[in-house]
Order: C-alpha cells, then sequence, then structure tokens
C-alpha cells in the first residue's frame, strides 16, 4: 500500500460548515462523533480505485487536507495557510446551506488558493451575476458540497437549493448536497457516491494521465508517502 501514488485535495470553506464531519465521512464511512474545531491543517486519507470495474482500474491515496480559518483572518494567517496549498491537484468548497455568507465565502477561499489577487465582485450567489471570467483558466478540478441538508424544512429546499445551485454554475463544477450526520447521503451508488467517485477520477486523470499538470503554478509536486501508510497529520 505505501507504493501507491496519491493526489492532494483541498477542503475548504468557513469554520463550523462540517468539514471535518465530512472529510471523516469520506475516509472512514463512519459518522464523526465528536467533532472540534480544526487549528491550521488536518490531514486524513482515502483509498481510491480509479476508474473501478474497468480494465484501467487502480488503487490511488486521495489526500484530503481539511483547511481551518476563516477568509476574513489577518494576512499574517493567510501567509502560514499559504504553505497548505503547495501542489494541489484539487479542491473541495464546503459550504453550509443554512448559513449563506458560507456560500458567498466559497469564492474568496477560491481565489485565495489558487493564489489569485482578483477580488469578487457582483452580488455573489443570489442572482449568480458572479464574474466567471475570473476561473475561466482553472485547471484545477472543483467539486462544490453543501452540508446541513436536514436542517431544511422541506418547504424551503426548493427556494435554498436553488439559490445554491449557482456556486456550482460558478466554479464549473458538480454538486451536492448531504447531511454529514447520516452515511445513506454516500451510500455506494448513490448519485452522490458516483459524483465523488467522478470527482476523485478527474483529479487523478489530471495528475497522471494528461500532459500537462493541473496543479498550481509554481509549486513543485511533491511526494509525502515514505516508508508506510498516511492516516493522519495535523499542523498546528
Amino acid at each position: 500500500m505505501a507504493s501507491l501514488d496519491r493526489v492532494k485535495v483541498l477542503v475548504l470553506g468557513d469554520s463550523g460548515v462540517g468539514k471535518s464531519s465530512l472529510v471523516h465521512l469520506l475516509c472512514q464511512n463512519q459518522v464523526l462523533g465528536n467533532p472540534s474545531w480544526t487549528v491550521g491543517c488536518s490531514v486524513d486519507v482515502r483509498v481510491h480505485d480509479y476508474k473501478e470495474g474497468t480494465p484501467e482500474e487502480r488503487t490511488y491515496y486521495i489526500e484530503l487536507w481539511d483547511v481551518g480559518g476563516s477568509v476574513g483572518s489577518a494576512s499574517s494567517v493567510k501567509s502560514t495557510r499559504a504553505v497548505f496549498y503547495n501542489s494541489v491537484n484539487g479542491i473541495i468548497l464546503v459550504h453550509d446551506l443554512t448559513n449563506k455568507k458560507s456560500s458567498q465565502n466559497l469564492y474568496r477561499w477560491s481565489l485565495e488558493a489558487l493564489s489569485r489577487d482578483l477580488v469578487p465582485t457582483g452580488v455573489l450567489v443570489t442572482n449568480g451575476d458572479y464574474d466567471q471570467e475570473q476561473f475561466a483558466d482553472n485547471q484545477i478540478p472543483l467539486l462544490v458540497i453543501g452540508t446541513k441538508l436536514d436542517q431544511i424544512h422541506e418547504t424551503k429546499r426548493h427556494e435554498v437549493l436553488t439559490r445554491t445551485a449557482f456556486l456550482a454554475e460558478d466554479f464549473n463544477a458538480e454538486e451536492i448536497n448531504l447531511d454529514c450526520t447520516n452515511p445513506r447521503y454516500l451510500a455506494a451508488g448513490s448519485s452522490n457516491a458516483v459524483k465523488i467517485s467522478r470527482f476523485f477520477d478527474k483529479v487523478i486523470e489530471k495528475r497522471y494521465f494528461l500532459k500537462e499538470g493541473n496543479q498550481i503554478s509554481g509549486f513543485p509536486d511533491r511526494k509525502r508517502f515514505v516508508g508506510g501508510t498516511l492516516k493522519s497529520l495535523h499542523y498546528d
């Protein structure tokens, strides 16, 4: 297992949206009993079968980097966070469906991770007039995940999901909405599980099978699995 190739996927979003619970569910297939605030960055690993069920099937490590903090942090904090953005192959953007601000902040998170100096303009999310050109040349695969679906009343779900659908459109990404406290939302064979698998396949394909890599420019690739299996790392 230690010889497997790996890809690095950032998990970004505001504090409290459920990133740690999501990562635990993706990697351990279990609900996180007592989630806590992430300080710095926490890394967990998922074993993924690329193109499962085909002659090209191959197993990879998916490193999921759960980055803590807030997009409103001081510049010194953002500079410290920048080290986590090295050699990124994919990004999962996580927002709380019950918190409109967390949805809007995904634009700022993505721009920070992609090392852009641009400032988002226009009305974010609410009417979909966000300038998509800011992401036109992005080659990093993105996935948008909305959490706490269970906390939205059935009568309000259509309104909320219609509003947040603009996120996936702006980022040219697929969208998943779920409840991290219920494993059935990622059950094998479900539409969400298929989207997750398709996203990881795309990340692996761009990293290992395309002539031009999809890492953030200016950062070299670094092998991190040496002599054993990485399960969890914490950076303070």
